[in-house]
């Protein structure tokens, strides 16, 4: 290692590494031949060259990666597959004009943190025909030939007829082919949306390779005009078919089958592929870059360099700064320099704080703030702090109060102890202001004291004063800041050691002389430009010409022009700056590049820099730029300069070039792939290892172990010139600065410590040295490794001027399911079309697919300007990323792949065959479980001491007679106003006597014999009442049927007229105005109004009564029906006989305790379920007052139901979830107010929650913890349960114990099984229980089952005799209401609810001194959707989807096919509407395992919700599938 190592190959030789299959792409002009070669390196095997070859040329290709961009588009042109095309809500798309616009800024330091610093020209038009000229001077000038030539004839029949051809110049690249997600123009049956056709397409070919699956597409429900003109009608069903129809072909190979147990879903863990490459090579041996040789003239330190210079030169030019019209500003001369640093140094320790309290002392860490665009203050600062001994840490200028990332500024200056603020004049007067002209602090930053360091306002040191100059030591020089991969800040403490050690390295590297003049385009403040621009150049006397990013801006070419100007040897730049020096070059005659003898290229690294230098070198050329004089370079905060090409005057002797396997880089190892000639990454090598340093590649992972040859690793360097430590921060230094690699064998290589530089790459042959990548940029999907530079470099390859600009790309990972997931975000032009936008990013998806073989989880692309910036104008990355996570970056175009991405999902459940009968006789076991059954009271045994006990009524009608004679006066009802006053009430006898009346009207007009049936359509009200028992007087049958809403006819009536028909009403009773509303014109045009049965109106009532009531002969004969629409859609009538009714009664009357003297407030709709039994029947069986509260009332006045139990002191009250939701949002802000008018909820004993679904726990919590000021007992909130075939199953009583809640597993759930969890444990789903099983009758009670996949069964006297149907359809009826049990006792006969549940033996005790069962409701059997071969509940993923985003109001969810849908409603700007497609899809990937299919956003109050406050999740399905519901988004995860 002590000598200098001989290059392996001489100087005619260039290392391109290619295999021999592509060998054929050399074009005819290359002459050489490949040559095997096996050199050694102190024994060790360099190179594996059974897979290298090397082939001696100059350049292997002008761009590599363009040309395997386009020919892997090429591939997937002729691939046919119908996708719907995304469109959207026409109020989104807002054309903007240019105009409107400003170029992004970016600039010099961009890439540091958002990795894509590339900027932009000012002139879009301009630029686009630029791009052109260059593209073509590229291809001319390229070599490599046939992948471009084969895109060309794939595309020569492909002629473009894109509109944008017609007004753009179109580049000479490749034609691009057609994207398969305009292939949808290829079906005509499926064109529904506005589509132009953009490019014909080639016969579809290898069709069974299926395009992409995993594109979330936007579509906007809107009639649009197809591109032949004709309207089109979009149906959503056909669109939704199509993409079932693209997913059913398989995209990646089918995951390997594994048997998951009942209980477990196990994610699929990912095998490593057996065909993965793995290193063969030998283990790699350091590299010792050649020995700093130090020359005598050579300084002791930087600052004995500067009073060198100072003194004996003082004239000499040191820099020269520019203003923005390229015009010299002004020469700051070494004597100025010398002289003014000293009065900096002075002021700073002598003039801030008192003499006794100095601010500042030697060794204290002070902030240089100095814009871009003044280098001149900013090295007077600078070398004031080296002369003064204090530590600069230069940081960027606060623009504003938020500027991204400033924070994290803020919190490393706080924890260096920062007080002091260096700035120029300029800076501190562009600062904001507070009002009375101080400087605010900044959010997170510590209190600063701002100093100005121009000499007009500092004092003049004392003649006798000095400073000390000393040899260079350990002492910290200064602090670089460092911006991580999650965005927080890092300072790299660099010695003045390590400061003069690497000037002299660069110096030697470079070959840098005095009086050199060097151009510098990058920031001065940190990095390359602050080792060339700042130190270094003061070391050699050179003179710096500082090329300001604002010029940049105004005139990419300016740096070029003061290189001719200058005549400079050296000039620093960014591939940003050589990009845009060519699109903004108009062969300018005058320019002359001959004096350049170093062209360092700072970003060398970066993917994308090769493809700008070799266009760069190829326009440049013929003005006088030599090839050798490209130098690249590698460098990171914590290593300095890692690597840089030396400048050669041998032109002969050509860079180092490598074409690697994308494949292989994947899994770390160096290879080149045999096969797919398009998935490789070309690097350009970046020269060799800084002199007297010593360096290795190492693991990345685990302990730092030397790597083999042919693997990629972490570069580590060994040298005086790099970074010490981060500052206060011991553990990370550690890890960083204080690394020992080793061998194999766990021998360290060295005693002295390592520095990991952050890049990954390896070391070729001739001990070049390549970077493939950063740690920072690394995103390890499913076990293999991506790097985010080389996704953007695929990106920017695919025509990157004509849709987004080219440095407004941000590539992160979000970790979604246990796997990282990438993400693309780009800046989309201004002018660029919908179709246009998705085009592009439909390439962008294919192209990384074919590439890096990897699926984009997530395609975003946001408006211009719009991405959060690093002050030089780069992307901030993790700010992005932030802003994604939240959803807040508001993109105009999304694409979402989930389907292509995540292949880690459980296997689907595989359904067991079910326990037969035979299994289970023994001991009633299954599945080692008694089959769980629980019993009400047993109505017989309770004593009844009721008046109503001495005569056992079977007939309501007979009990309102009883009550009419016994307590004639005693009022039963009363209604009130939306003002909470009485609007009427009834007593016994007055009710008796409306009914009597009413029976006599039924029998003179209306004709009607026993049993006939009536339809009551009344508003909640007391007529409603008086109207039904006038039907059981006149012997009829009274169905309730909610009346049309006045201002929604169309929708409301046909529900109405259809309840009539299927009831086969013989007449319609109801009030004159909605008699007058049946015929009116409104009415007419949404139904038949002729084919209405007689209508009756009850305001007009006959003065006589009927001449005798009617008497039921049979208990079991019908009392009523009760009609309802289910959640699912279903409208079905269950017959209600006498004896279930009066038993039911009974059943309410024992469980809630209700007497004569009680008062019970009702806020309930009266039309079905135990809204109805409780609001017309109850009173009349227990009479007990029943105060009657119109749910539609709350509307106006939501604390009407809360004031009304307050007033009348009730002590139980019903309501349904839609009035719990009214008073819980309307009056959560109003408690105090109410509490002032005398609100008090104190005497509530039992507040009923009317439902028939699953307790909505949520709901009542936050009820009862928001009214629990007022009084509101926390146990008298509690929920009933009912549903068709049993009205109320479950009601919690008086006696009974406070409800229980338990947590289950919900994956366990899924496979229809219970296992219970503790709370707050991963995958838990509380239930409430559902309240308590009412008694039953005499001597059998109310009893339960759960059998048949945990569905409820109910035994009970109440239970509805069957269902009312037209048709007679028996076999429904029997299935539901007429079960048997197939073991054990098969004689009873049970109900089936068709709700899944399951009983649970509390520790509680009931009044009866018995332990407690409880009930829990978990969903409806109808709505629950069958996926992957797990039962889910909408309700369960509904909650997930709303907890995403505050702008959620409701969601619901349904099945269509095999695919979920998911419809969220947007409270907010329809721009938020995108951010809510990822964060919904990632939700329930997360929480459910399942891949959302479609994700809808759409207005508020979309989704119907029923009386009970129920989803109508079947309606919305009909809606969406047939195009009703104008939604502002549909997405489509392809």
């Amino acid at each position: 290692h002590s000598q200098p190592l001989k290059p392996l190959f001489s100087s005619g030789d260039v290392v391109a590494w290619l295999s021999s299959h592509t060998l054929t792409t050399i074009s005819q002009r290359d002459s050489s031949h490949p040559r095997h070669c096996k050199h050694q390196l102190g024994g060790q095997r360099l190179v594996n060259t059974d897979s290298l070859h090397f082939i001696s040329r100059f350049f292997s290709s002008s761009d590599v990666h363009t040309e395997a961009v386009q020919a892997a588009l090429a591939k997937h042109k002729e691939r046919k597959m119908a996708v719907p095309m995304p469109s959207k809500r026409r109020s989104l798309v807002v054309q903007t004009s240019m105009d409107a616009y400003t170029p992004p800024d970016t600039s010099s330091g961009s890439e540091e943190e958002g990795g894509q610093g590339e900027g932009t020209p000012t002139s879009s038009q301009g630029s686009i025909s630029m791009e052109h000229w260059i593209t073509r001077a590229i291809h001319q000038g390229s070599t490599t030939s046939s992948s471009s030539s084969s895109t060309q004839s794939g595309g020569s029949n492909a002629p473009s007829t894109s509109p944008a051809s017609t007004s753009i110049p179109q580049p000479v690249t490749p034609t691009l082919p057609a994207m398969l997600l305009l292939c949808v123009l290829s079906a005509p049956s499926f064109a529904p949306y506005r589509i132009t056709v953009l490019l014909k397409l080639d016969s579809c070919v290898n069709s069974n390779i299926c395009f992409f699956p995993g594109l979330c597409l936007f579509v906007c429900i809107n009639t649009c005009v197809s591109s032949l003109g004709v309207p089109v009608s979009s149906r959503v069903s056909a669109k939704i078919q199509q993409l079932v129809n693209t997913l059913k072909q398989p995209r990646r190979p089918p995951l390997r089958e594994f048997f998951v147990d009942d209980f477990e879903e196990l994610l699929e863990v990912q095998q490593p592929d057996p065909n993965q490459p793995r290193p063969e090579g030998s283990q790699m041996v350091a590299i010792r870059g050649e020995p700093l040789g130090v020359v005598t003239n050579w300084p002791p330190s930087l600052e004995a360099a500067l009073q060198r210079w100072g003194t004996i030169s003082p004239k000499a030019p040191c820099l020269t700064t520019m203003d923005t019209n390229g015009k010299p500003l002004y020469v700051l001369t070494y004597g100025k320099l010398w002289s003014r640093s000293i009065k900096v140094a002075y002021n700073i320790l002598h003039k801030l704080g008192t003499k006794q309290e100095p601010m500042v002392r030697p060794g204290d860490r002070v902030a240089l703030v100095f814009p871009n665009n003044d280098p001149a203050a900013f090295m007077v600062a600078f070398y004031g702090c080296l002369l003064a001994e204090v530590v600069p840490v230069p940081i960027e200028v606060p623009l504003t109060r938020k500027d991204a990332g400033s924070q994290q500024i803020g919190f490393l200056l706080g924890s260096c102890g920062v007080t002091v603020a260096l700035t120029s004049d300029a800076c501190h007067k562009g600062l904001p202001k507070g009002p009375t002209g101080e400087i605010p602090q900044f959010k997170g930053w510590p209190k600063l004291l701002w100093f100005v360091t121009e000499s007009k306002h500092l004092s003049k040191p004392p003649r006798d004063w000095f400073p000390h100059i000393k040899d260079a030591n350990n002492d910290t020089a200064y602090i670089e800041y460092k911006t991580c991969k999650d965005g927080s800040v890092l300072g790299v403490t660099v010695t003045r050691i390590a400061l003069l050690t690497h000037c002299q390295a660069l110096t030697q590297s470079c070959g840098y002389t005095e009086a050199e003049i060097i151009v510098n385009v990058l920031d001065f403040k940190k990095d390359v430009g602050l080792w060339h621009g700042i130190l270094t150049s003061v070391m050699n006397m050179m003179h710096v010409i500082s090329i300001p990013y604002s010029l940049m801006k105004v005139n990419p070419l300016s740096w070029i022009q003061k290189v001719c100007q200058y005549k400079a040897k050296v000039a620093c730049v960014k591939s940003r700056d050589m990009h845009w020096a060519l699109v903004a070059h108009r062969d300018q005659r005058d320019v002359n590049l001959s004096s350049l003898r170093m062209l360092v290229v700072a970003d060398g690294s970066n993917p994308w820099s090769i493809s700008s230098c070799d266009a760069f070198l190829n326009v440049f050329q013929s003005k006088g730029l030599r090839p050798e004089v490209i130098c690249p370079c590698a460098s990171s905060a914590e290593a300095l300069t890692v690597a840089i090409r030396r400048p050669t005057d041998d032109s002969n002797q050509p860079p180092g070039r490598g074409v690697l396997s994308m494949q292989g880089l994947s899994y770390g190892v160096i290879r080149v792939d045999s096969e797919e000639r398009l998935s490789v990454l070309t690097v350009q090598d970046v020269g060799t290892v800084m002199p007297g340093a010593l360096m290795c590649v190492v693991k990345p992972e685990g302990v730092p172990q030397l790597c083999r040859t042919d693997e990629i690793g972490e570069l580590c360097v060994c040298s005086i010139a790099t970074g010490m430590s981060y500052y206060g921060l011991s553990g990370m230094t550690k890890n960083t600065f204080e690394v020992f690699p080793m061998t194999s064998s766990g021998a360290p290589i060295s005693e002295y410590p390592f520095t990991r530089t952050g890049l990954l790459g390896f070391i070729g042959p001739g001990g070049l040295v390549f970077v493939s990548g950063k740690m920072d940029g690394l995103m390890v999907v499913s076990g293999r490794r991506h790097n985010a530079d080389d996704i953007v470099a695929t990106a920017l390859a695919v025509e990157p001027m004509k849709f987004v600009y080219r440095g407004r790309i941000a590539v992160f990972s979000v970790t979604v399911l246990h796997d990282e997931r990438i993400v693309v975000v780009a800046e989309q032009r201004p002018d660029s079309t919908e179709e246009d936008s998705f085009q592009w990013m439909s390439r962008v998806l294919q192209a990384i697919d074919s590439i890096h073989n990897v699926g984009v989880f997530c395609l975003a692309l946001v408006p211009a300007n719009t991405l959060p910036k690093t002050p030089l104008g780069g992307i901030h990355l993790s700010e992005t990323k932030q802003l994604f996570l939240e959803g807040s970056l508001h993109p105009c175009n999304v694409l979402m792949c989930p389907h292509t991405c995540v292949t880690n999902l459980p296997k689907p459940r595989q359904k067991q065959p079910e326990i037969g009968p035979a299994s289970v006789m023994v001991g009633n076991l299954v599945s080692g479980k008694r089959i769980a059954q629980a019993s009400g009271r047993d109505l017989g045994q309770i004593e009844d001491n009721d008046q109503a006990r001495k005569v056992c009524f079977l007939f309501l009608s007979e009990v309102l007679q009883w009550r009419a004679q016994t307590t004639p006066d005693h009022v039963l009802f009363t209604l009130l106003s939306s003002r909470g006053t009485v609007l009427s009430s009834l007593t016994c006898l007055q009710l008796h006597k409306r009914a009597e009346k009413i029976a006599a009207m039924l029998m003179e007009r209306g004709h009607l014999q026993d049993g006939d049936h009536v339809a009551l359509v009344y508003p909640p009200g007391i007529d409603l009442i008086a109207a039904f028992y006038g039907c059981l007087y006149a012997g009829c049958v009274p169905i309730t049927v909610r009346p049309p809403h006045p201002q929604n006819i169309a929708t409301t009536l046909p529900t109405v007229k259809m309840i009539v028909e299927v009831s086969r009403s013989a007449c319609v009773m109801t009030s004159q105005v909605i008699c007058k509303l049946l015929k009116s014109k409104e009415a007419s045009a949404a139904v038949d109004v002729r084919s209405w049965p007689p209508v009756l109106d009850t305001d007009d009532l006959p003065k006589k009564k009927p001449p005798q009531l009617y008497k039921p002969s049979n208990p079991d004969t019908l009392a009523y029906l009760d009609f309802s629409v289910s959640t699912t859609g279903m409208l079905a009538g269950v017959k209600m006989s006498h004896t279930a009714t009066s038993a039911f009664c009974r059943s309410i009357k024992l469980q809630c305790e209700l007497y004569p003297s009680r008062e019970v407030a009702i806020c309930l709709d009266p039309y079905c379920g135990l809204g109805f039994v409780l609001w017309c029947l109850c009173s009349v069986y227990s009479g007990h007052q029943s105060i009657l509260i119109p749910p539609s009332e709350l509307e106006v006045n939501p604390a009407l139901w809360l004031l009304a139990v307050s007033q009348f002191r009730v002590r139980d009250t019903f309501c349904s979830y839609s009035v719990m939701e009214l008073c819980t949002k309307g009056l959560g802000l109003q408690t105090e107010s109410l509490k002032s008018r005398g609100l008090d909820l104190s005497r509530v004993r039992t507040c009923v929650v009317v439902a028939e679904e699953r307790p909505r726990i949520a709901l009542t919590q936050s009820f009862s913890k928001l009214f629990k000021d007022l009084g509101l007992h926390p146990r008298a909130v509690s929920t009933s349960f009912g549903c068709r075939v049993n009205l109320a199953i479950c009601l919690q009583g008086t006696s009974g114990p406070d409800p229980t809640t338990v947590f289950v597993d919900m994956r366990a759930l899924r496979h229809d099984r219970v296992r219970l969890v503790e709370r707050g444990s991963p995958h838990s789903l509380p239930l409430m229980e559902s309240g308590k099983v009412p008694a039953g009758l005499p001597s059998r009670g109310g009893e339960f089952l759960l059998q048949d996949k945990d569905q409820i069964w109910v035994h009970c006297a109440h239970n509805g005799s069957g269902y009312f149907t037209v048709y007679g359809d028996e076999a429904l009826q029997s299935d539901h209401f007429n079960s048997h049990l197939s073991f054990g006792d098969t004689q009873t006969v049970w109900a089936r609810t068709g709700y899944l549940g399951f009983l649970r033996r509390t520790e509680l005790t009931d009044a009866s001194g018995e332990r407690h069962d409880a009930l829990y409701v978990v969903g409806a059997l109808d709505e629950a959707m069958e996926l992957r071969g797990m039962r889910y509940h909408p309700i369960d993923i509904e909650t997930s989807v709303i907890r995403t985003h505050k702008s959620i109001m409701e969601c619901a969810v349904f099945p269509w096919t095999n695919l979920l849908v998911v419809v969220v409603e947007l409270e907010g700007s329809e721009q938020e509407a995108l951010d809510l497609v990822p964060l919904v899809t990632n939700a329930v990937l997360e929480e459910h395992y399942l891949i959302v299919g479609v994700v809808v956003v759409v207005d508020i109050g979309v989704i119907p919700i029923n009386s009970r406050g129920e989803k109508q999740r079947m309606h919305l399905r009909d809606g969406f599938l047939a195009d009703q519901l104008d939604p502002i988004y549909v997405a489509y995860n392809m």
